[in-house]
């Protein structure tokens, strides 16, 4: 017994459907990729927040901006119940589940993406 062929127009749409599936089926590998390159944080003291030996750090690029907080308390040496403010550029507090990589190409000064903290809110 013989399948008949699909008329043009179902054809038309198996294939767009194909294209669309893979195309798909790409971006999504492409986004569970981790992308290793390093993006330079420079953290700066606001306040009364104490001053940092080193301020410049190279931090993975898909790492979620939780991960530089937690970084930042252990290098301050501060407990996860010590209050701990952070800013981009002096003007907003990011999410933490924002990337690195999407700050930093948002927001990005001089090659660096800047970090303000402070153990204080510094601005609303």
């Amino acid at each position: 017994m013989t399948t008949p062929l699909p008329s043009p127009p179902e054809a038309a749409s198996e294939i767009r459907n194909s294209i669309h599936s893979s195309t798909a089926l790409e971006a999504l590998d492409a986004y569970k990729r981790r992308d290793g390159s390093k993006i330079v944080v420079r953290f700066k003291a606001v306040g009364n927040a104490p001053i940092m030996k080193q301020n410049f750090y190279r931090i993975t690029a898909s790492n979620r901006f939780q991960a530089v907080i937690q970084f930042l308390r252990k290098e301050l040496g501060w407990k996860s119940s010590d209050p701990l403010f952070t800013y981009i550029n002096l003007a907003f507090s990011p999410a933490p589940d924002d990337t690195v990589a999407n700050l930093f190409k948002s927001f990005q000064t001089d090659g660096h993406l800047i970090v303000n903290y402070s153990t204080t809110a510094a601005w609303g």
